[in-house]
């Protein structure tokens, strides 16, 4: 940490005069702090340099993988076939202080910990020193110190989801600092800290609620800010984090949500119409965008390749199909008619006796007709019709069959394909040109769902208002009126996992519900048989996981930071 954490004489740009894309400015290291901060273009490239800390999320994780195959969401097609493979780390255990399998040289910046910890230091620096720096209008002064606040309590919550509370640094620290003297404050301390940098950059008039101006793109705006106070007091009041369910704090999430939400949506923030077409491509920037949901997307391009062409279009030289949904994250799509669940649980511990609501309409000889419409958005299944390749044969023998016995890269683990964010009607293999929504206004509605349902020991109106105009853009009913606490929480804790599927929330939610135990032990897929006109299906376990024991719920401090500052030893996270 001591690395990570020292300032040094900062790194500055060499081509300052060219300032096409602000984030684009790369330093050199050719002169001194107060050199940087003296100069007015200089500065602007400072701020720059804090955002050059954000993770690149999406598929850029080791062998261009998804964080869902870590997760009961999806099995990745490299696990057995590739041991460098995250999932295939990962699900094998091998989280330690020493090792993070997030972290495993992928293809994009993943090292999550010190990344985090250098932003952190770049904002603090930047804070620091611009009450007297070189910038001219004050407007833009005041702008840039709430800017630096957001992307500060971005990086400190990322940070805390992960490692739980941290020590709270707000200040550049001397090279000749103390780093023993460090010491971990409580987790709401942590989160106080973080809703205290979101509320000074609210209450800031210069800094825009929406960024329209496509030279902008990728900076905070305020949104970002009601988004990450939105989600920081949802962690805070979850059972992780409050184990004797303080209903203030859930009151607290309620509020930030709702008060969120007001802002948005009279500024112009709506729900995309369309579920399946908003993960396409790239948002518009500009006074009146087509997208009006996305609050803040990561501005490299996603280039994702490892798609699921390759195995429909029978071309199984080519590279590998990445993540395949898992039958539990199929199960978990409700039917469009009724709006019930289709499958309640599993009457087994390996999944394979699935417990089924006679209610919901669901024919579990027929299981792929009639389900919500993010599931067709969402997961290729055995009869889809793929444009480019015709009906989708996943059963034994089809084109496109599950090689259950030997499964390799380039074939479904689990009997089905991963459709989102992969446009149909682009034939052969794709590169997507979406973008990473890391915060989008759907997030936002479920926050407020979830806490107001906690606050209030049962589902308020506003509870119900804000999930039912999520399902409502999905082309769902409404959920079903009367529900006790429990049974909408059960609800609410669904809509999350299928509005949100493969958008590295599960990973965390299961997490922060201390539910992990129950999520992470196995995942199954379905074997189809063609019997006639019609199929047998055949659930089994595609693979065990061995990381779902309590200490796999928050990660280790790394041992060298540990080592370096005592109370990290001494408070090192529980089981390590």
């Amino acid at each position: 940490m001591k690395k990570i954490l020292i300032c040094f004489i900062v790194l500055i740009v060499a081509t300052i005069g060219c300032k096409k894309d602000p984030l684009d400015i790369i330093p050199d290291g050719r002169i001194t702090l107060e050199q940087v901060f003296s100069n007015e273009k200089q500065t602007e490239a400072y701020l720059n340099k804090i955002y050059t800390h954000i993770p690149s999320y999406f598929s850029k994780y080791q062998f261009f993988a998804f964080l869902a195959g870590c997760t009961d969401e999806c099995e990745d097609a490299d696990v057995g076939n590739e041991s460098s493979n995250i999932a295939s780390i990962w699900n094998s255990g091998s989280l330690s202080t020493a090792i993070n399998p997030l972290e495993q040289n992928g293809q994009g910046k993943v090292t999550h910990y010190s990344e985090f910890w250098a932003g952190i230091r770049d904002a603090n620096v930047f804070l620091t020193r611009l009450p007297t720096a070189n910038v001219p209008d004050p407007n833009n002064r005041l702008r840039y110190a709430a800017e630096a606040k957001i992307l500060r309590a971005f990086y400190y919550l990322e940070l805390v989801k992960q490692y739980g509370a941290m020590p709270i640094i707000d200040k550049e620290l001397e090279p000749t600092f103390d780093y023993t003297t460090l010491k971990r404050p409580t987790f709401q301390q942590s989160i106080d800290f973080i809703v205290k940098d979101c509320d000074a950059a609210i209450a800031e008039p210069t800094m825009p609620i929406r960024i329209d101006n496509e030279n902008d793109r990728g900076r905070f705006s305020k949104a970002v800010a009601y988004a990450i106070k939105s989600e920081a007091l949802l962690y805070n009041a979850s059972p992780l984090w409050n184990p004797n369910n303080d209903i203030t704090k859930w009151q607290a999430a309620s509020t930030a949500s709702q008060q969120a939400l007001t802002a948005l949506t009279t500024n112009g923030y709506q729900l995309f119409p369309n579920y399946e077409q908003y993960f396409f491509s790239t948002s518009d920037v500009s006074p009146t965008p087509n997208d009006k949901e996305t609050i803040y997307e990561i501005k490299e391009a996603g280039s994702v390749t490892t798609t699921t062409t390759n195995a429909m279009t029978g071309q199984i030289s080519q590279f590998k199909v990445g993540a395949s949904p898992t039958q539990e994250l199929v199960d978990s799509y409700e039917m469009q008619v009724t709006g019930l669940p289709a499958i309640t649980g599993y009457s087994d511990v390996y999944h394979l006796n699935p417990i089924i609501n006679a209610a919901s309409g669901y024919n579990e000889n027929n299981p792929y007709v009639g389900r919500d419409p993010r599931f067709y958005a969402s997961v290729w299944y055995n009869g889809s019709n793929r444009p480019g390749v015709g009906v989708i044969q996943l059963y034994k023998g089809g084109a496109q069959q599950l090689l259950k016995a030997a499964p390799n890269r380039k074939n479904t683990h689990t009997g089905y394909f991963l459709r989102k964010f992969f446009n149909p009607a682009v034939l052969g293999n794709q590169a997507s040109s979406a973008r990473w929504k890391k915060y989008r206004l759907a997030e936002i509605y479920l926050n407020l769902a979830e806490a107001e349902n906690e606050a209030k020991n049962g589902p308020t109106s506003i509870a119900y208002n804000a999930v039912n105009a999520i399902r409502a853009r999905a082309g769902m009913p409404n959920l079903t009126p009367g529900l006790n606490y429990k049974d909408f929480q059960t609800r609410i804790r669904n809509e999350r996992r299928v509005e949100m599927a493969i958008e590295e929330h599960r990973f965390w939610d299961v997490r922060r519900w201390k539910i992990l135990d129950q999520t992470d032990k196995l995942v199954t897929g379905n074997e189809l048989i063609k019997v006639g006109a019609g199929y047998t299906y055949n659930r089994f376990v595609v693979s065990n996981r061995f990381a779902y024991a309590d200490k796999f719920r928050i990660f280790p401090i790394p041992i060298k930071d540990a080592s370096i500052v005592p109370d990290f030893g001494v408070n090192q996270n529980p089981g390590w």
